[in-house]
């Protein structure tokens, strides 16, 4: 049974930072790409950063020269360390899988509030 668990959610001051994690199990991780998507309230989801099962890395534009994707094999986890974050950046992230062949896997998601 594949698992998705995200952590590191939570309330932070603009310009602060936050990192969160997710912890996968059920996969063979080390070739699954992996991403993080966002939804914020009334919006779609949308894609914030990935990264390939060689360590190639991707980010949306709106958080490129804040956000930094990684990922530890050897722990079957994937980082978002979030910097600079703004109140824009408020939403529930998710962590996905995505298998050589097939659909993503989901997590449940875990709530970012930036506000004052």
């Amino acid at each position: 049974q594949v698992q998705l668990v995200e952590s590191g959610g939570g309330q932070v001051q603009p310009g602060g930072s936050l990192g969160l994690s997710c912890a996968a199990s059920g996969i063979t991780f080390s070739i699954y790409a992996m991403g993080w998507y966002r939804q914020a309230p009334g919006k779609q989801r949308e894609s914030v950063a990935a990264i390939t099962s060689r360590g190639s890395t991707n980010y949306a534009d709106s958080v490129k020269g804040r956000f930094t994707i990684s990922r530890d094999n050897a722990k079957n986890t994937v980082y978002l360390q979030m910097n600079s974050l703004k109140p824009e950046d408020t939403a529930v992230y998710y962590c996905s899988a995505k298998p050589p062949l097939g659909s993503n896997f989901w997590g449940k998601g875990t709530l970012v509030t930036v506000s004052s």
